[in-house]
């Protein structure tokens, strides 16, 4: 009996074990250039994927424009490593929204009236060389960034600021876990801050909108990898 009770709760363990590898498994974006789980919205940007890299390219006239997913997604950690034309501001969305017919305001947006259908709105991790990489913006709502709204500027040390490195490819890491929010740039972090608004929502790679007549411009992603938390 001793025997049995001892394999039995082994055999529980390896289970238990099981269960954790499964749950933390990563998955590789993109590096099949299947596009099917994600979704173009809010603009008329082109993406492409070609040698496992995400290509998205301005279109002059256009709106922002994100690749998102179609899943919504809670607690999860992500890393990827972009590469962005200089003259072009690029992001990462998370736990984001789509505006649908009928939605009212967003709670706490600047704008006063209701987005239009299928725009993307929520925090949104920047890529860009002017200092501001890493830092989260509250995309087409509050429109201002997360660390001033929840007082965490004593992230953006000049180190933080300087962590982006132009022209080259930079490793970010984004975990969001419960109401709690951080990243790295190049292994500094550049953000920590908790607000428990947007328990889930989609994913979303941003080509920004342009001048007219400036552009082409292009962002690139590579060695995409996410992995669920909850």
């Amino acid at each position: 009996m001793k025997h049995l009770i001892i394999t039995s709760l082994l055999a529980a363990t390896v289970c238990l074990h099981a269960d954790d590898k499964k749950e933390v498994a990563w998955q590789n974006w993109f590096t099949d250039g299947n596009l099917e789980a994600f979704q173009v919205v809010s603009g008329v940007a082109t993406y492409k994927v070609e040698n496992g890299v995400l290509t998205g390219t301005t279109v002059e006239g256009s709106s922002n424009t994100f690749l998102a997913t179609k899943q919504a997604y809670k607690d999860f950690e992500l890393q990827f490593e972009v590469n962005v034309d200089d003259a072009l501001n690029s992001g990462v969305q998370v736990r984001s929204h789509l505006a649908k017919e009928g939605d009212s305001v967003p709670e706490g947006s600047k704008g006063g009236k209701p987005l239009p259908v299928g725009r993307l709105y929520g925090p949104q991790c920047e890529i860009a060389i002017n200092g501001t990489a890493g830092n989260f913006y509250d995309e087409a709502r509050r429109g201002t960034w997360w660390s001033l709204l929840t007082e965490t500027e004593a992230v953006r040390t000049e180190e933080a600021k300087a962590a982006f490195k132009k022209g080259e490819w930079n490793h970010y890491r984004i975990v969001v876990q419960g109401d709690h929010y951080q990243s790295f740039v190049n292994g500094v972090k550049t953000a920590d801050f908790k607000q428990a608004n947007d328990p889930e929502g989609h994913i979303g790679f941003q080509v920004h909108g342009i001048k007219k007549g400036t552009g082409p411009y292009s962002v690139r992603w590579k060695n995409v990898k996410f992995r669920a938390l909850n």
